[in-house]
């Protein structure tokens, strides 16, 4: 017995000797900071809030949080984080938009948050040029580091008629666009007794990703149990088609999954086109080949996830690009750039994995990226040696619509209803907040239960567009593809 709390006391005396010396460390190394010879406070800025800009600031909070001599602040277009793995989720009427946001405000803290468009970032000053929405007004902000992660933008690869006349999913406003235009296709539809032109009920997604997979399958849902409401229609009125330049969907999964995820499609009517280009939207129709073939498909509805690029503040910068990210070294830092970091969608990180190759576009790269910045700015301020990324892609997942998914985890592959469970528990876990969680999985609770709300609002985007058709004298929406969508 007096053996046990001999080993007891000893723990305990050692606890505290190690937390001793931990908090010694961190205090020496406050001081050190408000050492340093600087006429101002030690500023750190983070552009973008995504998953990249928000784990860089969460960890750079945490070791910073009683430092005075240190000012992080984080600039983002928008006022939330925005998950955007769920978009599709919205656009079939499964979440609510504002359960998959997080407003940064109530994130950002102590830091600093202001929700501004980043304008030009000047690396030779040392400075960033941003303006605010609501008036316009223009700001400078000075660093002393700084944390590049603006994201991407839809890449339409200047096809003639397509940015003016498709969907995109890219943003919160995309996806909830997206679900209005639908319900008024269906409106459109039914109004004219079911025999109004074919382009009406035929949806097109270009892209056969995750991102077009996904929302292909989401929108099938929903069309599917729409209209099922609408008296004049049929579900065989509806047409949903899905066009893929590759020879098979998902390629990041492999040709099994991609071929099984292409089968459960067709069998819900989905027609998937695959070694087929998009040429362009012209005359109320794309406009897609094979070879030398051209083909025209009249539609009112195009959903464009074939690509993405930077942000153009980011292509114009003086430093390398491959593709239009920008090049950084293996510890995220730009070349030639002391103190500038470049993470997620924008960045171009060596894959040392894969020689030759960059780290992909995705959540699970972005979130660490942002962890291993955070840490690589705390060891360049103390003079320690920064750290490389490296990580291995543990697995991917995809929804495919019906309650069916398709996943690659650790090698393992695997699809059907399993899959799907496991995306649904993996990014309920990943969603930032309690808060944010709990209200996700009510929505998907009651999903199972009820059917899908196909209310529609009239926003004003819907109703700016609809009034520019009359005013020109054309058809209306449901005749023709949507307005830009960004």
């Amino acid at each position: 017995m007096r053996l046990f709390w001999l080993g007891v006391g000893t723990g305990i005396a050692m606890s505290v000797v190690a937390a001793r010396t931990v908090r010694k460390r961190n205090s020496n190394e406050n001081s050190a900071i408000r050492r340093r010879p600087h006429e101002h406070e030690l500023r750190i800025l983070i552009l973008g809030g995504g998953f990249a800009g928000y784990y860089a600031l969460r960890e750079l909070e945490r070791y910073f949080r009683r430092s005075p001599g240190v000012e992080i602040t984080l600039i983002n277009r928008e006022n939330y984080m925005l998950f955007t793995s769920l978009l599709h989720e919205v656009a079939a009427s499964d979440l609510d938009p504002t359960d998959i946001v997080n407003p940064l405000h109530k994130l950002v803290r102590p830091a600093r948050f202001f929700c501004a468009e980043v304008q030009s970032i000047d690396l030779e000053r040392k400075t960033v040029l941003v303006t605010q929405g609501t008036d316009g007004q223009t700001r400078a902000f000075e660093y002393d580091y700084l944390v590049i992660g603006l994201g991407s933008t839809a890449n339409f690869y200047d096809l003639p008629g397509i940015e003016n006349n498709s969907i995109t999913m890219t943003s919160l406003e995309d996806a909830a666009f997206l679900r209005n235009h639908m319900i008024s296709q269906l409106e459109a539809a039914d109004f004219e007794g079911g025999a109004g032109t074919p382009a009406t009920l035929t949806f097109v997604v270009c892209g056969g990703g995750f991102s077009g997979v996904e929302t292909v399958g989401a929108m099938t849902d929903f069309l599917r149990d729409a209209t099922d409401f609408y008296p004049s229609l049929r579900r065989d009125m509806v047409k949903v088609m899905l066009v893929h330049a590759g020879p098979q969907l998902l390629p990041e999964l492999g040709g099994k999954l991609g071929a099984y995820a292409a089968e459960k499609l067709r069998e819900r009517g989905v027609e998937v086109v695959l070694n087929t280009v998009v040429k362009g939207f012209e005359n109320g129709a794309l406009q897609v080949g094979a070879g030398d073939t051209i083909h025209n498909i009249s539609t009112s509805t195009v959903v464009w996830t074939a690509g993405v690029k930077p942000a153009a503040v980011v292509q114009n910068l003086a430093a390398k690009t491959a593709k239009g990210r920008l090049l950084t070294a293996p510890t995220l830092e730009v070349p030639g750039w002391p103190g500038v970091y470049a993470v997620g969608d924008c960045a171009a990180i060596p894959d040392p994995y894969h020689p030759g190759k960059f780290y992909g576009p995705t959540a699970q790269n972005a979130l660490r990226q942002g962890g291993l910045v955070a840490k690589n700015i705390v060891a360049a301020i103390y003079g320690r040696r920064q750290m490389p990324f490296r990580y291995r892609v543990l697995g991917q997942l995809a929804a495919i619509g019906q309650r069916r998914g398709v996943a690659n985890v650790l090698g393992f592959q695997f699809s059907g209803f399993p899959a799907w469970w496991l995306w649904r528990t993996v990014y309920l876990y990943k969603l930032p907040g309690l808060q944010k969680k709990v209200r996700v999985g009510l929505d998907w609770l009651l999903d199972a239960i009820f059917s899908k709300d196909i209310v529609q609002f009239r926003t004003s985007r819907l109703l700016s567009l609809y009034r520019g058709l009359h005013h020109q004298g054309k058809q209306p929406e449901r005749n023709r593809t949507t307005g830009p969508a960004a």
